[in-house]
Formats: C-alpha cells, sequence, structure tokens
C-alpha cells in the first residue's frame, strides 16, 4: 500500500485519554516508515470542555480544521456514526466506530477492534479451539470480540455481562450475523458452571487493568486445558491471566489485541502497513516506561520486580 497524503494530521477523540499510548505508538512507527509529516494528537473532549454529546459536531469541525483521519475511542464510538457518510461492514455491524477515514470530504467509520481481536488470536493463539467459547462483557469491546469469534468460527458463543439485557442484545446480534454458530446469553451465577465445559474464555471488562483490580469471576473453575484472553493491556499480564498461566492454559494478552487494531488503524489512515511485530515491542518499551515512571512516582516501595514489569 502506498500513501496518497504527503501529511498526516491524525486525532484521538475521546474522554479522560490523557494517558493513552496511541500518540507514542503511531508516531514512532510513522517515523520507522518515514512518514516524516506523521502527526497523532490527543483531542480529550474533558480538556477540551466538550460534551460527549457534541461528539458528532466535533468530530466535523476536527476534518474542517485540518485533521486527516481520526481515532474513536470511549465513549465516543457510537456517538459518532450519525454523522458519517459511509459504514465498512464491520462498523455497520457492530454499530460501532473507531477510525475515521477522510477522502475527498467524505467521513468513512472504520471498527478495528473487530478486525485486532481477530488477528490477535489467530496470531497469539493459533489453533486455539473454538468448539466453545465463554465471554465476558458485552460492552463495546465485548461486542466486537464476539463478532470475532463469530467470525474465527466458534460453535457455541456464551456471553455473559453485568447488563443481562445487553449480553442478550449482543446474541441476537451475533447469531443472525453467523446463523451456524449457537450463540446464547449465561446469568452471573451460571458462569462458573459454563467455565468448566468451555474450551476458551475471553475477558472483555475493564476488570483486572490498573485501577480495577480482580478478576471477572472466581478462576477456581479455570481447568488446564483450556485457553485465557484478555484483552486489558495495562498490566499485560493481568491477575487472570497469571492464574491462568500457573494452572498451564495458553493465554493471549491484551496488548495483542492493542496493536493489531493499532495497525489495522494506521494502514486505513495512511495507506502504509506497518510492521506490527515492531510495533507491539514498542508497546511492550512504552508500558515498562510508563510502570517505572509511576512506580518511581509513587517511592521506592512500590518499584515492581523485573518479572512484574515484563
Amino acid at each position: 500500500m502506498v500513501s496518497t497524503i504527503a501529511a498526516h494530521r491524525i486525532g484521538l477523540v475521546g474522554a479522560g485519554i490523557a494517558s493513552s499510548l496511541s500518540p507514542a505508538l503511531h508516531e514512532r512507527e510513522a517515523a520507522e516508515l518515514g512518514l516524516t509529516g506523521y502527526r497523532y494528537e490527543l483531542l480529550d473532549l474533558d480538556a477540551l470542555s466538550v460534551p460527549v454529546e457534541d461528539t458528532a459536531e466535533f468530530v466535523r469541525d476536527a476534518v474542517r480544521e485540518g485533521y486527516t483521519g481520526l481515532n474513536i475511542t470511549h465513549p465516543c464510538k457510537q456517538l459518532v456514526v450519525p454523522t458519517l457518510d459511509e459504514l465498512s461492514d464491520n462498523a455497520r455491524l457492530l454499530g460501532a466506530v473507531n477510525t475515521v477515514v477522510v477522502r475527498d470530504g467524505r467521513l468513512i467509520g472504520h471498527n478495528t477492534d473487530h478486525s485486532g481481536f481477530l488477528t490477535a488470536l489467530q496470531r497469539g493463539l493459533p489453533g486455539a479451539a473454538l468448539d466453545s467459547v465463554l465471554l465476558v462483557g458485552a460492552g463495546g469491546a465485548g461486542s466486537a470480540v464476539a463478532y470475532a469469534l463469530g467470525a474465527a468460527g466458534v460453535r457455541e458463543l456464551r456471553i455473559s455481562d453485568v447488563d443481562p439485557a445487553r449480553a442478550a442484545d449482543v446474541c441476537a446480534r451475533v447469531a443472525a450475523t453467523f446463523p451456524a454458530a449457537s450463540v446464547t446469553p449465561v446469568t452471573a451465577p451460571d458462569v462458573a458452571t459454563v467455565l468448566r465445559t468451555c474450551r476458551g474464555v475471553v475477558n472483555a471488562t475493564p476488570i483486572g487493568m490498573t485501577g480495577h483490580l480482580g478478576t471477572p469471576f472466581d478462576t477456581a473453575a479455570l481447568r488446564c486445558d483450556q485457553w485465557v484472553a484478555d484483552i486489558v493491556y495495562r498490566p499485560l499480564r493481568t491477575e487472570l491471566l497469571t492464574t491462568a498461566m500457573e494452572l498451564g492454559c495458553d493465554v493471549l494478552d491484551g496488548g495483542q489485541m492493542l496493536v493489531a487494531q493499532a495497525a489495522d488503524t494506521f494502514a486505513l489512515l495512511t495507506g502504509v502497513t506497518p510492521d506490527a511485530s515492531r510495533m507491539r515491542r514498542h508497546l511492550d518499551e512504552l508500558i515498562e516506561q510508563r510502570d517505572l515512571a509511576a512506580a518511581t512516582a509513587a517511592g521506592p516501595a512500590a518499584l515492581p520486580t523485573t518479572e512484574e514489569i515484563r
């Protein structure tokens, strides 16, 4: 792929995104590829005092101000849809957009969360058993993961969420798109029972990330012959993945999905295919630097060990 734009000014639109690693991740890869005119900027609605309800108008204004493409993150992925001129098939299915490509003045919405998890699963867990999978979390990310699992060929997909209606809605939409799959909601009390029989499990909730420590379910029911995936990437080794690894499970960390969707987004926005392996190495460096800085600020007693940093 060859870029048709000499300079790229990309914005990340979201609320409370000051700590995002995306600018450094994107700009470093652009530099490696020789895209000297590439800029990636945060457009934090909180910092700019813009109500999230004004996302659609804000995005149009950003394009008028010279942004050549946009990343969209929480809580704007659905709010941006009405202002767009066109949606990719994935974005239309999910009803959510995380990438806006500007082409001849038209705003085209894409969703690389879906393709990102699918790529991560295929690369990180090749040959993973897909006869029965439990997905915990049916929010925006969970919905994307559900469609990715359907596209991967899962035969039985069970979805649980703190909001049963949301889980049921995602199940209905995924089942309609992938009629060969059995897709049904699971109530929280029944998660442990499903865990005892499923071959794979995915955490698509924020539980496990920095500030929301813990596990999304009781891990006592995990088995060594299962694979376990987590979309959380800070920390890369969540409590869920640590427990799964100790049991001998194959695991997939959230960094895999983050890099895969970032690489897909980069290609859409620039027309240039990035080096996903290089981006993953850079992500690991960024996370290590961020964690060390946070630990140093908290004092010597809070410094993690080398093993914890990894």
